[in-house]
């Protein structure tokens, strides 16, 4: 079953090629999604991808190099005029369906030497974009520009995305940390012990002293409903990626997306008060209830004096 929602702005439209594609992982199908998501002029390069998500930098590496080969994304290496060079990506919503435009056009361009073909706005190419930062040139970089030389206007800047159609709608802001409701100078130091002690169980959570106190409060809120500290822990430790680069960011995805619901309230329940126990009359032996051994109230009522 599913449930959906209109949504009148916000969202980005993504093709089932893409969404069930049986030969790209699962990483690679959420990498193009949020690419596609992403408004023109975004950085993709592969460091700052990897300080959006908990994959490491190899499995990101990974996935870039899926979604290249199965053309959802071109990277192409130019060096611009200041003489850096960069790496444009292009990222394709349709890949095949932009494959079967081109070549229409390259057909009819072959008849009379030249592109005869009209487009509709939403076909009409884009002016490239750069998308990642590129690796710097092998060489010495060059000299900075002096007092007289101002740098082009036209210099692409480093680490921007260009997407060839569609409307693009901007990033999704992460979620807040999640806070505790009420404030315990304890509960928020027994946070930042078992933080900074997550370096003794995995040497990649190693913490800022900054990280450390940003990340206390979204710990206490799990301690507050009920976690133990080597449950919340566990969950923090348990498979780690490898190539950890970022714990921080991936300590907060952990707290804010596995934060457990309140313990239920606890019902008041009265107990019902215990009878006295049962006794034998020292007189009539017949039981009776009484804290105490001793007589029962007939035989304490007949051995009564009578008032005179």
């Amino acid at each position: 079953m599913k449930v959906n929602e209109f949504q009148a702005s916000g969202y980005t439209i993504v093709g089932n090629h893409l969404a069930q594609h049986r030969e790209l992982s699962a990483t690679a199908i959420g990498l193009a999604t949020h690419i596609q998501s992403l408004p023109e002029g975004s950085p993709v390069d592969i460091k700052t991808l990897t300080g959006k998500f908990p994959e490491g930098r190899d499995r990101i590496a990974a996935a870039l190099r899926e979604l290249e080969a199965y053309g959802y994304i071109e990277r192409l290496r130019e060096r611009t005029e200041g003489g850096w060079i960069v790496t444009r990506t292009i990222s394709y919503n349709a890949p095949e369906a932009t494959r079967a435009r081109r070549a229409r056009e390259a057909a009819l361009a072959n008849q009379d030497g030249r592109v005869t073909v009209e487009r509709t706005p939403a076909e009409r190419p884009q002016p490239p974009l750069p998308v990642a930062a590129a690796d710097r040139p092998a060489t010495e970089p060059p000299q900075s520009p002096g007092p007289e030389t101002a740098p082009a206007p036209s210099a692409p800047p480093v680490g921007a995305i260009s997407a060839p159609s569609g409307t693009a709608t901007p990033p999704a802001v992460p979620p807040p940390l999640p806070q505790p409701h009420v404030h315990t100078p304890e509960r928020e130091r027994a946070a930042a012990s078992l933080l900074a002690d997550l370096r003794c169980d995995a040497p990649c959570l190693l913490l800022s002293e900054r990280d450390v106190r940003r990340l206390a409060p979204a710990v206490a809120a799990w301690l507050e409903r009920g976690a133990a500290p080597e449950a919340v822990r566990r969950t923090l430790t348990a498979n780690l990626p490898s190539g950890l680069h970022h714990p921080a960011a991936l300590l907060a995805h952990r707290l804010t997306a596995l934060l457990p619901p309140p313990l239920p309230a606890t019902p008041v329940t009265t107990t019902a008060a215990r009878p006295d126990p049962l006794q034998n009359c020292d007189t009539c032996d017949r039981a009776y209830r009484a804290p105490e051994p001793g007589t029962c109230a007939g035989c304490a009522a007949s051995d009564t004096p009578l008032a005179a």
